[in-house]
C-alpha cells in the first residue's frame, strides 16, 4: 500500500514563505514521479507542480511559476514544495500525489494516482 503524508502547512502573511513536505512509503520511491495539487474553498482541485522520476524534469502551473519550487530527496523518500512570495490566492489545501505508473515524468488526471490527506496553507494579513 502506497502512503503519502503531507506536513508543513500553516498560517503565513502575504509575501512570506512555507515549505511543504510529503513523506512516501510502500514502494520504491525513486521510480515514480511526484507532484502537488491544491484545492481552494469553492474551487476545483488544480495542478501546482510535478517532478519526474529522474528528478530532472519539473513542471509548474503558471500561477506559481517563479515562486514555487518542487524538489525530491530519494534517500529520505520525500518530495518538497518550497513556496515563496505567497499570495492570498495561494490559500488552499495542498495534496501530495504520485502515479501508479512507474518511470513517468508526469502525472495525468485520467490515470490511477495515490493521494495524501492534504495540508492546509492559509495566506492572510
Amino acid at each position: 500500500q502506497v502512503q503519502l503524508v503531507e506536513s508543513g502547512g500553516g498560517l503565513v502573511q502575504p509575501g512570506g514563505s512555507l515549505t511543504l513536505s510529503c513523506a512516501a512509503s510502500g514502494r520504491t520511491f525513486s521510480d515514480y514521479a511526484m507532484g502537488w495539487f491544491r484545492q481552494a474553498p469553492g474551487k476545483v482541485r488544480e495542478f501546482v507542480a510535478t517532478i519526474g522520476w529522474t528528478g530532472g524534469i519539473t513542471n509548474y502551473a503558471d500561477s506559481v511559476k517563479g515562486r514555487f519550487t518542487i524538489s525530491r530527496d530519494n534517500a529520505k523518500k520525500t518530495v518538497y514544495l518550497i513556496m515563496n512570495t505567497l499570495k492570498l490566492e495561494d490559500t488552499a489545501v495542498y495534496y501530495c500525489v504520485t502515479p501508479s505508473k512507474r518511470y513517468s515524468q508526469y502525472i495525468n488526471w485520467g490515470e490511477s494516482n495515490y493521494w495524501g490527506q492534504g495540508t492546509q496553507v492559509t495566506v492572510s494579513s
